[in-house]
């Protein structure tokens, strides 16, 4: 039996650069090489895309060296059903040619990044075009999942329970930041938490406590993104997460953890710098788990966890945060993670399934969607063209008739 061509794609021009290197050298150390060739392919921060074996070694990250020996530069090939990844050879001597060689072909991927240009539905997209069955939610859950305004509005629109919010854009900050502030102040009741729309791993959240510290958050948040989301806080929440497994309405939600802070935000550092070991990800991270809630509470979250997943059409593996309110006994999401920091394959592990397991189940699910999506029919043949005639010379401006 031939194993499958397996790239793991990680990296890339975000602000989660280091932590999506994390989680895919994590993922290439667990993932089953009996049943596996892993491809990795690593995009540095300028958009460059390399493979080769030192990239499964995390001492090749600090700094990265595109000319250490065994590194290649490559190209996708995006033709759709080639899986091509190509290199450049470049020709010797005066009269040399270059030449492009084959460097793998890949049957699957596994997006492992975080952040803009790969969560956001980018990498996605071009994994569509490509035709390469992939292992991560589509082009728009992934788009929404990224964009926490978009996000927010969906689940209102689908009545699942949110906090109050608004959301601001930068060019709006930098015209009237006084009325700006009145107007958060007149919709919501501090605390307040202030987070770029496009971020994660909490770079760049804030809670702000009076006005002078949303000025400052705001500031902050404008730093990182054009598109601000502004939303109420609740004091001393409970936080919790829950991560979904499936395709197609056939999903199941993980165990659910607390996690713990030092402080009212679990920051960059708590998530990914705990102990002072960052080589775990979000498998370091301090937490309580199974999280000690009651059943009901937990049956809850489950179940809004699956309907969540079902309703936004997610693939493969995600994870949703969420914060109780002791106060009102009510549950509210703070968001959809669509390719959780390490997979979350510590939520699974809690419920009996291996990180290989949850790697097997995420190919499989990725090899379905692609047979759904090669079931589809996208031709439609008809004599449109033939009735067509466009005037005027080649490449002039004109006008179509008939049509």
């Amino acid at each position: 039996m031939n194993k499958i061509q397996l790239g793991v794609v990680f990296g890339s021009r975000t602000c989660e650069h280091e932590v999506s290197i994390i989680s895919a050298v994590q993922l290439m150390r667990a993932a089953n090489q009996q049943i596996y060739d892993l491809i990795p392919i690593y995009i540095n921060k300028k958009g460059e895309w390399y493979t080769g074996d030192p990239l499964f070694d995390m001492a090749s990250y600090t700094p990265f060296d595109e000319n250490k020996k065994g590194i290649i530069r490559v190209n996708l090939d995006v033709t759709a059903g080639s899986g091509a990844l190509t290199t450049v050879e470049r020709g010797k001597g005066l009269f040399g040619k270059d030449k492009e060689t084959i460097v793998a072909r890949l049957d699957c991927v596994i997006p492992v990044m975080h952040g803009m240009h790969g969560e956001d539905g980018t990498l996605q997209g071009l994994l569509e075009m490509c035709n390469i069955p992939y292992a991560s939610s589509g082009v728009g859950a992934s788009a929404m999942g990224m964009d926490k305004v978009y996000m927010k509005q969906y689940f209102k629109g689908g009545n699942f329970p949110v906090l109050p919010s608004c959301w601001f854009l930068r060019k709006a900050w930098e015209k009237d930041q006084e009325a700006i502030l009145d107007d958060i102040e007149k919709q919501l009741p501090y605390p307040i938490f202030v987070k770029p729309a496009s971020l994660g791993s909490s770079i760049g959240v804030t809670k702000a406590t009076d006005r002078k510290s949303l000025e400052d958050a705001l500031d902050l948040a404008f730093e990182f993104d054009r598109k601000v989301l502004v939303e109420q806080g609740l004091n001393e929440p409970l936080e919790l997460n829950c991560s979904v497994l499936g395709y197609n309405g056939d999903a199941h939600a993980s165990e659910i953890e607390m996690p713990v802070s030092g402080g009212d935000l679990l920051t960059f550092m708590d998530k990914y710098g705990s102990g002072g070991n960052s080589t775990k990800g979000m498998a370091s991270l301090k937490r309580i788990l199974p999280a000690p809630i009651e059943p009901e509470l937990r049956d809850e979250i489950k179940k809004l966890s699956v309907d969540i997943f079902n309703d936004m059409d997610c693939k493969g593996v995600v994870r949703i945060d969420y914060m109780f309110d002791a106060d009102s006994n009510k549950v509210y999401i703070t968001e959809i993670n669509t390719i959780p920091g390490s997979l979350a394959f510590y939520l699974w592990e809690k419920t009996s399934m291996p990180y290989a397991q949850l790697i097997d189940n995420m190919v499989k699910f990725a090899m379905e969607a692609q047979q759904d999506k090669d079931d589809s029919n996208f031709a439609y043949t008809s004599d449109i063209l033939s009735s067509v005639t466009i005037g005027g010379k080649a490449g002039a401006k004109s006008g179509l008739k008939n049509a």
